[in-house]
Protein backbone atom coordinates (compact mmCIF):
# COMPACT_ATOMS: atom_id res chain seq x y z
CA UNK A 1 0.00 0.00 0.00
CA UNK A 2 3.30 2.15 0.18
CA UNK A 3 2.92 2.94 -3.89
CA UNK A 4 -1.17 4.35 -3.06
CA UNK A 5 0.20 6.43 -0.83
CA UNK A 6 3.03 7.31 -2.43
CA UNK A 7 1.02 8.23 -5.68
CA UNK A 8 -1.60 10.19 -3.35
CA UNK A 9 1.60 12.46 -2.11
CA UNK A 10 2.88 13.17 -5.62
CA UNK A 11 -0.52 14.44 -6.63
CA UNK A 12 -1.43 16.08 -3.75
CA UNK A 13 2.06 17.85 -4.09
CA UNK A 14 1.31 18.54 -8.11
CA UNK A 15 -1.82 20.15 -7.78
CA UNK A 16 -0.47 21.83 -4.97
CA UNK A 17 2.48 23.33 -7.33
CA UNK A 18 0.19 24.17 -10.01
CA UNK A 19 -2.63 26.09 -7.82
CA UNK A 20 -3.43 28.62 -4.91
CA UNK A 21 -5.44 28.52 -2.22
CA UNK A 22 -6.40 31.80 -3.47
CA UNK A 23 -8.44 30.25 -6.30
CA UNK A 24 -9.20 26.97 -4.19
CA UNK A 25 -11.62 29.60 -2.18
CA UNK A 26 -12.65 31.29 -5.16
CA UNK A 27 -13.85 28.48 -6.86
CA UNK A 28 -15.15 27.49 -3.98
CA UNK A 29 -17.15 30.83 -3.46
CA UNK A 30 -18.51 30.66 -6.66
CA UNK A 31 -19.89 27.07 -6.81
CA UNK A 32 -21.98 28.38 -3.24
CA UNK A 33 -22.71 31.51 -4.95
CA UNK A 34 -24.14 29.34 -7.90
CA UNK A 35 -25.98 27.01 -5.86
CA UNK A 36 -27.24 29.43 -3.27
CA UNK A 37 -29.50 30.71 -6.79
CA UNK A 38 -30.86 27.74 -7.33
CA UNK A 39 -34.29 28.02 -5.57
CA UNK A 40 -34.85 31.53 -7.19
CA UNK A 41 -35.59 29.61 -10.56
CA UNK A 42 -38.81 30.84 -11.68
CA UNK A 43 -40.76 27.84 -10.67
CA UNK A 44 -44.08 27.97 -8.77
CA UNK A 45 -43.63 25.49 -5.42
CA UNK A 46 -47.17 25.88 -4.55
CA UNK A 47 -48.36 22.51 -4.49
CA UNK A 48 -48.50 22.99 -0.16
CA UNK A 49 -52.39 23.78 -1.38
CA UNK A 50 -55.06 23.56 -3.81
CA UNK A 51 -55.45 25.76 -6.61
CA UNK A 52 -57.91 28.55 -5.88
CA UNK A 53 -61.66 27.74 -5.91
CA UNK A 54 -62.28 31.77 -5.82
CA UNK A 55 -60.40 31.60 -9.55
CA UNK A 56 -63.64 33.21 -11.17
CA UNK A 57 -60.92 34.87 -13.75
CA UNK A 58 -62.02 38.06 -15.28
CA UNK A 59 -65.44 39.53 -14.97
CA UNK A 60 -65.78 38.39 -19.51
CA UNK A 61 -64.57 34.64 -19.31
CA UNK A 62 -65.76 33.75 -22.30
CA UNK A 63 -65.75 29.78 -24.43
CA UNK A 64 -66.23 26.81 -23.34
CA UNK A 65 -63.50 25.18 -20.88
CA UNK A 66 -64.23 22.10 -21.71
CA UNK A 67 -62.87 22.82 -25.19
CA UNK A 68 -59.20 23.07 -26.30
CA UNK A 69 -60.10 26.30 -28.03
CA UNK A 70 -60.86 27.95 -24.33
CA UNK A 71 -58.66 31.13 -24.08
CA UNK A 72 -56.98 30.07 -20.67
CA UNK A 73 -55.12 26.51 -22.48
CA UNK A 74 -53.57 28.37 -24.85
CA UNK A 75 -50.30 26.09 -23.35
CA UNK A 76 -51.55 23.06 -22.31
CA UNK A 77 -50.66 20.13 -22.71
CA UNK A 78 -52.66 17.34 -21.26
CA UNK A 79 -56.31 16.18 -20.22
CA UNK A 80 -58.96 19.00 -19.04
CA UNK A 81 -60.25 18.60 -15.50
CA UNK A 82 -62.87 20.48 -16.53
CA UNK A 83 -63.89 16.90 -18.68
CA UNK A 84 -62.31 14.93 -15.67
CA UNK A 85 -64.76 15.51 -12.49
CA UNK A 86 -62.74 18.65 -11.66
CA UNK A 87 -63.20 22.36 -13.18
CA UNK A 88 -61.21 24.74 -14.56
CA UNK A 89 -59.04 25.50 -11.43
CA UNK A 90 -59.59 22.65 -9.05
CA UNK A 91 -58.51 18.33 -9.00
CA UNK A 92 -60.97 15.90 -9.29
CA UNK A 93 -62.02 14.15 -6.17
CA UNK A 94 -59.30 11.73 -5.87
CA UNK A 95 -56.36 13.60 -6.86
CA UNK A 96 -54.13 16.18 -6.05
CA UNK A 97 -52.04 19.33 -7.29
CA UNK A 98 -48.91 18.11 -8.62
CA UNK A 99 -45.38 20.19 -6.39
CA UNK A 100 -44.44 22.27 -9.49
CA UNK A 101 -46.36 23.76 -12.38
CA UNK A 102 -45.48 25.35 -15.57
CA UNK A 103 -47.02 28.69 -16.37
CA UNK A 104 -47.58 30.44 -19.91
CA UNK A 105 -49.18 33.80 -20.86
CA UNK A 106 -52.68 33.97 -22.75
CA UNK A 107 -54.79 36.39 -24.31
CA UNK A 108 -58.48 36.98 -22.90
CA UNK A 109 -60.29 38.27 -25.91
CA UNK A 110 -62.94 39.16 -24.40
CA UNK A 111 -60.93 41.93 -22.29
CA UNK A 112 -58.10 42.24 -24.57
CA UNK A 113 -55.69 41.64 -22.21
CA UNK A 114 -52.89 39.14 -21.08
CA UNK A 115 -52.69 37.06 -17.82
CA UNK A 116 -50.16 34.64 -16.69
CA UNK A 117 -52.02 31.48 -15.94
CA UNK A 118 -50.19 28.53 -14.04
CA UNK A 119 -51.05 25.07 -15.35
CA UNK A 120 -50.73 22.59 -12.68
CA UNK A 121 -51.05 18.47 -13.02
CA UNK A 122 -53.28 16.97 -11.09
CA UNK A 123 -52.09 13.29 -10.07
CA UNK A 124 -53.06 10.33 -8.18
CA UNK A 125 -55.39 8.44 -10.82
CA UNK A 126 -54.55 7.35 -13.92
CA UNK A 127 -54.87 9.61 -17.21
CA UNK A 128 -58.68 10.64 -17.53
CA UNK A 129 -58.69 10.28 -21.25
CA UNK A 130 -61.20 13.00 -22.09
CA UNK A 131 -60.51 16.04 -23.51
CA UNK A 132 -57.07 16.14 -24.90
CA UNK A 133 -55.63 19.25 -25.62
CA UNK A 134 -52.04 20.02 -26.88
CA UNK A 135 -51.71 23.47 -28.00
CA UNK A 136 -48.01 24.57 -27.39
CA UNK A 137 -48.44 28.68 -27.43
CA UNK A 138 -45.32 29.64 -25.92
CA UNK A 139 -43.97 26.22 -25.17
CA UNK A 140 -40.05 26.02 -24.67
CA UNK A 141 -37.33 23.19 -24.90
CA UNK A 142 -37.89 20.48 -22.24
CA UNK A 143 -34.25 22.23 -20.68
CA UNK A 144 -36.45 25.28 -19.60
CA UNK A 145 -38.50 23.10 -17.37
CA UNK A 146 -41.04 26.10 -15.71
CA UNK A 147 -42.38 27.01 -19.62
CA UNK A 148 -42.36 23.43 -20.97
CA UNK A 149 -45.55 21.74 -21.17
CA UNK A 150 -43.67 18.11 -22.25
CA UNK A 151 -42.37 17.00 -18.03
CA UNK A 152 -44.38 15.06 -16.45
CA UNK A 153 -45.04 17.49 -13.09
CA UNK A 154 -46.25 14.59 -11.08
CA UNK A 155 -43.08 13.36 -10.49
CA UNK A 156 -41.93 14.19 -6.62
CA UNK A 157 -45.39 14.88 -5.70
CA UNK A 158 -47.28 12.64 -2.27
CA UNK A 159 -49.34 10.46 -5.01
CA UNK A 160 -46.34 9.37 -6.65
CA UNK A 161 -46.46 10.17 -10.89
CA UNK A 162 -49.96 8.95 -12.04
CA UNK A 163 -50.91 11.49 -13.82
CA UNK A 164 -54.59 12.22 -14.16
CA UNK A 165 -55.44 15.88 -15.83
CA UNK A 166 -54.76 19.52 -15.61
CA UNK A 167 -56.15 22.49 -14.41
CA UNK A 168 -55.55 26.24 -15.00
CA UNK A 169 -55.73 28.65 -12.70
CA UNK A 170 -55.23 33.00 -12.81
CA UNK A 171 -52.25 33.69 -11.37
CA UNK A 172 -52.35 37.36 -12.38
CA UNK A 173 -52.34 40.36 -15.07
CA UNK A 174 -49.87 40.00 -17.45
CA UNK A 175 -48.31 44.08 -18.08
Amino acid sequence: MKWLDDLTEESTRAVARRSSRRSLLGRLAVALVGASTLPLLPVERGAAAEPAKSDDGPAQDPGDPTTCEYWRYCGIDGFLCSCCGGSITTCPPGTEPAAVTWIGTCHNPADNKDYFLSYNDCCGKSSCGRCMCNRNEGDTPIYQPPLSNDVNWCVGSKADIAYHCTVSRIVGLAK
